[in-house]
């Protein structure tokens, strides 16, 4: 009996001052694990608080920007606000809907003089995109969304079957998705400088590295983060740590010698005081933007260069034209892949304007030389 409690006592818990910790180092022991526990618990949540967007501001509502301009409600429920100038759509003979770019709004519409729009008959639409100014955020956008809120939106003001399109810059990059897929509504497209992927298929390994090496290194870390780590872009693009950004930080080394004279129209643009600033969530993708236009990079599930031509077999008196602007010396978005693009899409009229920089389509006549080369076929 004597022999088998002592086996007991041996294959038990160790009694007090006898072998292992005790009790007072086991106490602080597991106090040492639950702090590390709290403050790895707290410094994650600090983290992911730094790293999450705002929440989206609605327009109209308590804390949203003001709905000074007209709206339109789309099925979804959301509004995009938006902008008419030119003729009277009853009486036009081409209406044109024009998409802005990153930190714009429906003021930013192409300046096409008063002088054509009245000779040639133009309805000019533009509208904030969605998560700008007054129109509501997209929190589920995608490259294909944004091409279904513009068919809606011309539905929804009575365009008729077909519209013309243009976009700039980031608005470029969307007449891509446009061409996909509303081409039926189409009945002629600009693209201005466009914004493009370097992770669309097809690229040469050669063009996308020149391409690349033309973008500031900070530059081409915002365009890896935002494809790379979507969910990092809005703290990257936020952050002091490191430099973000060139557009977003307003940084003059991404102006051309042609650009820089051009920006100070952005400077003073006359609405700006009364704009409503699209702090909203935004949702797409690229290089230089905030986290909506940057983080949905990855979700492009095709490249414009598998595009066949969308107007294939249509005749003579239906002919749909796609023009593709971009300038050689364009700091914001190198014009190499535009370039590429032109070559692999034969059915795209390509214009490379060798001085140019990246504002060219806000330069002293260029508006009408696009719109009649648009609608007209003038180059």
């Amino acid at each position: 009996m004597a022999g088998g409690a002592a086996s007991a006592r041996r294959e038990g818990a160790t009694a007090p001052g006898a072998k292992g910790a005790p009790p007072a180092a086991t106490a602080r022991s597991g106090a040492r694990r639950r702090l590390a526990l709290a403050l790895l618990v707290f410094f994650s949540a600090l983290l992911y608080g730094q790293i999450q967007p705002p929440p989206s501001k609605i327009p109209g509502a308590p804390g949203g920007p003001p709905v000074t301009a007209p709206r339109t409600r789309l099925r979804d429920g959301r509004h995009l606000a938006y902008l008419e100038s030119g003729v009277p759509k009853e009486e036009a003979k081409y209406k044109i809907i024009f998409v802005h770019g990153f930190d714009c709004c429906r003021y930013d519409v192409l300046n096409v003089s008063q002088g054509l729009l009245q000779e040639l008959g133009i309805y000019l639409l533009s509208f904030d995109r969605p998560g700008y100014a007054e129109s509501d955020a997209h929190p589920a956008r995608t490259e294909k969304s944004i091409a279904l809120d513009i068919e809606e939106l011309a539905d929804n003001l009575q365009l008729g079957p077909k519209f013309h399109l243009i976009g700039f810059s980031m608005g470029g990059e969307i007449m891509w998705s446009c061409l996909k897929y509303i081409p039926h509504r189409l009945a002629g497209v600009a693209i201005l400088a466009p914004v493009g992927n370097y992770w669309w298929s097809g690229f040469p390994p050669e063009v996308l590295e020149e391409a690349w090496y033309v973008q500031f290194p900070q530059d081409r870390r915002a365009v890896w983060v935002a494809h790379h780590l979507p969910w990092l872009t809005h703290w990257w693009n936020t952050q002091s740590l490191f430099p973000s950004s060139s557009v977003k930080g307003k940084n003059p080394i991404i102006l051309s010698k042609e650009d820089l004279p051009l920006s100070q129209k952005f400077i003073d643009r006359t609405y700006k005081a009364n704009r409503p600033r699209p702090t909203q969530h935004r949702a797409l993708r690229s290089p230089p933007t905030l986290t909506s236009d940057s983080s949905n990079r990855a979700l492009w599930s095709w490249s414009p260069l598998e595009m066949e031509n969308p107007f294939a077999g249509a005749g003579d008196d239906d002919e749909v034209k796609v023009h593709l602007w971009h300038g050689v010396e364009d700091l914001f978005v190198p014009v190499q892949l535009s370039r590429y693009i032109s070559k692999r899409l034969p059915w795209v009229i390509y214009h490379e304007l060798p001085t140019a920089g990246h504002l060219f389509p806000v330069a002293d006549g260029m508006p009408d030389v696009i719109v009649r080369s648009l609608l007209l076929g003038d180059e």
